[in-house]
Formats: C-alpha cells, sequence, structure tokens
C-alpha cells in the first residue's frame, strides 16, 4: 500500500547515539467539531489524521463515518476511511468500500492497490494479484507481488515477465520503473539502479523513480547520492511522505541525527496514519541509548498499522539486547502472523526460542528465515542453523 524505507535496526548489536529527541505528536491543533462538519474532504482527512495524532484512531474512525455518509461524491475520504478500517483490522469493512469506489470507478489504481492488499492480507493470492496488477502503472503494487509470487512459489516466472517487459520496451519509464522495484524488492539494488535511472530518462520527475533510486543508494551505503535524488523527489512534490521519510534515512546515514529528527517529525505530521517515522523515531532513540523509549515508538507504529515488519523487528531486537526473551517471544510471534515472509522476523524468533531453551521450535524458525529473499539474512540464518544443530542451546551473546 505504501512506498517506504526505513531504519530498521541491524541484527547484531544497538548503536550508542547522541542528541535529544522530541514528541513525535508536538503541536497537534484538533478542528473545532463545528468547523469539521462544514469541512470538504481534504479538511475532513485531515482533522482524521489529527485525532490518529492525538491516540484517538476509534474517534478518527467515527468522525469520518459521518462525513462520507453525508459526503457520497467524497472519494479521497472514503478511500483513507477504507484505509483506516484496515489498519484496525476491520477488512469485511475496508473491502466494502473500495469495491464501492471500483464499482463507480473501475480505473481507479489507488483503490486496486488497496483492495490489493486486504485481499492479500485475507490470503486470497490469486484475486490479490489481480487487483495489483489492475494498479499499474502509477502505484506503488510491485513488492506487494513480489510477496504475493514468492508466497505462490512462481517468483523466478514472475521476474522473468516483468524483466522481459522492460527489455522489449526500453523507452518504457513505467516498465524501466517497475523491474527496478523488483530488483529492489529481492535485494540487488546496484542492478535496480540502473533500471531506475532508465526510467528518470523517459521522465525526469518521475516520483516512482526518484524515491526508487534513493532507497537503493541507501542499500549501498551511498547517501550523497540517496540524498541527491531524494531532495529531487521533493522538488518536485515537497509533501511526499515517503521521499521525506527516506530523505530522513540518509540524514542517519550521514550521522546528522538532529536533522533526521526534524525530518521524520515533518513526515509524521503529514501522515500520522502512517509508521515509518514512528519507527524512526524510535531508532534515533536506539541510537542515544533509550531503548524503552525506542520501544515505545515501535509500540505505537504496531497501533497505527500492525502489518509492517520493521516495527516487529527492532522490538525483538530491543527485547532480545535487553534480555527480555518471553517479550521478544510475543512481539514476533505478532510480527510472523503479520509478515509471515519477512526472514529477520523469523531469525529473531528463533534466537528468542533458543535463549529459552526451545531448541525445535528455534531450528523451525531458522528454517523458514533460510528462505528470506535477502541473502544476508539468509546465510546469517543457515549459519545458525548449523551451530544450533551440533551444539546445546545457549543465550545468544
Amino acid at each position: 500500500m505504501t512506498r517506504r524505507y526505513l531504519s530498521a535496526l541491524v541484527l547484531t548489536a544497538l548503536v550508542a547515539g547522541l542528541g535529544a529527541i522530541a514528541p513525535a505528536v508536538a503541536q497537534t491543533v484538533i478542528l473545532p467539531t463545528d468547523q469539521y462538519k462544514a469541512a470538504d474532504q481534504q479538511a475532513a482527512i485531515l482533522y482524521a489524521r489529527q485525532l490518529i495524532a492525538a491516540g484517538q484512531l476509534d474517534a478518527a474512525v467515527t468522525q469520518l463515518e459521518e462525513f462520507v455518509g453525508s459526503h457520497p461524491n467524497g472519494v479521497d475520504a472514503a478511500r483513507f476511511l477504507g484505509d483506516l478500517y484496515y489498519r484496525q483490522g476491520k477488512f469485511d469493512k475496508a473491502e466494502a468500500v473500495y469495491r464501492q469506489l471500483l464499482a463507480r470507478d473501475s480505473h481507479d489504481k489507488e483503490t486496486h492497490n488497496r483492495l490489493g492488499v486486504v485481499l492479500a492480507t485475507e490470503n486470497h493470492l490469486d484475486a490479490a494479484i489481480a487487483q495489483f496488477q489492475s494498479a499499474l502503472p502509477g502505484t506503488d503494487s510491485i513488492r506487494d507481488l513480489v510477496v504475493l509470487h514468492l508466497r505462490k512459489g512462481d517468483l523466478p516466472a514472475y521476474r522473468t515477465d516483468v524483466e522481459r517487459a522492460a527489455s522489449q520496451n526500453p523507452s518504457d519509464g513505467d516498465l524501466q520503473e517497475e523491474y527496478g522495484e523488483v530488483l529492489q524488492a529481492i535485494h540487488r539494488p546496484t542492478e535496480a539502479i540502473v533500471y531506475f535511472q532508465r526510467s528518470l530518462d523517459d521522465d525526469p520527475t518521475s516520483i516512482a523513480a526518484l524515491n526508487g533510486l534513493g532507497m537503493a543508494y541507501l542499500d549501498v551505503h551511498d547517501n550523497v547520492s540517496a540524498s541527491r535524488y531524494l531532495q529531487d523527489c521533493l522538488n518536485v512534490d515537497r509533501l511526499n511522505y515517503a521521499c521525506l521519510n527516506n530523505f530522513g534515512v540518509a540524514k542517519i546515514q550521514k550521522n546528522l541525527y538532529g536533522d533526521a529528527l526534524g525530518v521524520f517529525t515533518r513526515a509524521h505530521r503529514l501522515e500520522p496514519e502512517r509508521p515509518e517515522a514512528l519507527v524512526n523515531f524510535g531508532y534515533l532513540a536506539d541510537l542515544r541509548g533509550d531503548w524503552k523509549r525506542a520501544v515505545s515508538y515501535y509500540v505505537q507504529a504496531v497501533s497505527v498499522d500492525p502489518y509492517v515488519p520493521e516495527s516487529y523487528v527492532n522490538l525483538g531486537i530491543d527485547y532480545e539486547h535487553n534480555g527480555l526473551y518471553s517479550l521478544a517471544e510475543s512481539a514476533l510471534l505478532k510480527g510472523v502472523a503479520a509478515a509471515p515472509w519477512d526472514g529477520r522476523i523469523r531469525y529473531l524468533l528463533a534466537r528468542a526460542y533458543a535463549a529459552q531453551g526451545e531448541k525445535t521450535l528455534a531450528l523451525e524458525q531458522l528454517r523458514a528465515a533460510a528462505d528470506s529473499l535477502d541473502p544476508d539474512v539468509a546465510q546469517i540464518a543457515k549459519e545458525e542453523s548449523a551451530r544450533l544443530t551440533t551444539s546445546t542451546v545457549t543465550t545468544p551473546q
């Protein structure tokens, strides 16, 4: 549903940090209810976001339901209501909203994308794939398609099809960008850069390609190039949440933690219903050694969107780093339910099991982690599995 980049902590150790951190939801202003009721749909969405920022997700949904009920042409507000239903786990309500919108406009790609997310979460893989395909080009469906084809077991064939389409249509910027996203999703950022650049050759203002290049350069730790392309993205759209959040990650890579905090604060104020900036607030808190504050941000990120794996990854790392293996297990089991394909969650859950003497359960999770799309995670899982198979269980160091 979202094109994102988050600062997930490394799997080995936390880094001691510096700098102060401000509250994630400072200076929140709530519109008076009577003003809200007379507002247009963008003001209604803003009001809902302000309620979410104040920790009132249920109230935001209630107010938005009232607005949508009295404004049948408020497409953006209805779509946002569907998004909030999804975050609440009310998949039937979210699906109903999206299908109503598609009945009015079958070419609404953003709604096809969102319906695909709901269907994928409900494990309707073929139906979800059809929705994500209908959302292309122009939305961020590619990573979701990669995950779904991984779950179906036909990812190599899907990748071949997208690569062939890009090769046969070298001047089609959308197809170049889409294959770049496939490569990025399977952790081949150096190759992805080539295709994102080709997309920019076709359209230098492509948000998707600019953000994709930023993410790819972040993955290869070229923060200078990443910053340049993400700044270009913001020059095209200064309110683009994904590019703004990723620009903050580039600041982290430059050790500019205060600047990063300011960027994430701006991103969070734009879209407080999204978890990425919250995860990165937690990351900054971890850098300054305040792991309890970090955990509170990760928990908050889960509360606004329980389907993003980085929140669980960082919770698991913090709990394990502080010897709280039962808490790590609880958080990571929820992560497995939310993102069963994420090898990092599986690996960390295996460590939590091993630390508690559950060798069989640990090996089961390591086998799952060994199939990760991330080659580093897969290799670590294989090495840990071999070590655990031939040794007694000890607390991970």
